[in-house]
């Protein structure tokens, strides 16, 4: 993986082989950042990453500017490289051990923008529920916006608060507002 923009441009990212992740691709991550760089100014923001993997999109996050970010991730490996590669980087990134829809059902703080990127094979029922906890807890401040990367397979269109998407190869992110 490789930090596409900012601070820590083209610096590369290497996690070790045992982790269950599936980092976002260049290529998408680099379309994603150029939606929100329109959209944002990040050095105002506060960022929910959920199913933070190896933390492709939060230290994309960070070497933009961004000085409050949240990585969650039910893996003890993950979290453990996360914490290794923010002190490395000297990143304050907060990460959280726990399974995301918990961390939702018990978390009180808000957030500008909340990333999920769950596994593309969970289904579209349980895609619905992550929407439905984050907009039912206010989880997302005024005009916040809530992306979640999935599968050309998961259709996440009919949901009310459902914005728009953006596909990138097999990459999709759809967009929701408050």
């Amino acid at each position: 993986m490789r930090i596409v923009a900012g601070k820590f441009r083209s610096r590369r990212i290497i996690a070790p082989n045992n982790l269950p992740v599936r980092p976002t691709t260049d290529m998408a991550k680099e379309a994603l950042f150029n939606i929100l760089n329109n959209s944002y100014y990040f050095e105002d923001l506060r960022v929910l990453d959920l199913f933070a993997g190896i933390g492709s999109i939060s230290f994309e996050f960070a070497s933009r500017g961004c000085p409050d970010i949240t990585a969650v991730d039910a893996h003890f490996g993950c979290i453990k490289f996360l914490d290794k590669t923010s002190k490395e980087l000297e990143i304050d990134l907060k990460t959280v051990k726990s399974d995301v829809f918990s961390f939702l059902e018990h978390n009180s703080q808000s957030f500008d923008l909340i990333f999920a990127d769950p596994p593309y094979d969970m289904e579209t029922d349980k895609f619905l529920q992550l929407c439905k906890l984050i907009f039912e807890r206010k989880l997302l401040k005024p005009e916040g916006t809530l992306i979640i990367e999935h599968g050309k397979q998961t259709i996440l269109s009919e949901h009310p608060k459902f914005e728009r998407a953006r596909k990138y190869g097999s990459n999709v992110f759809s967009f929701f507002k408050v």
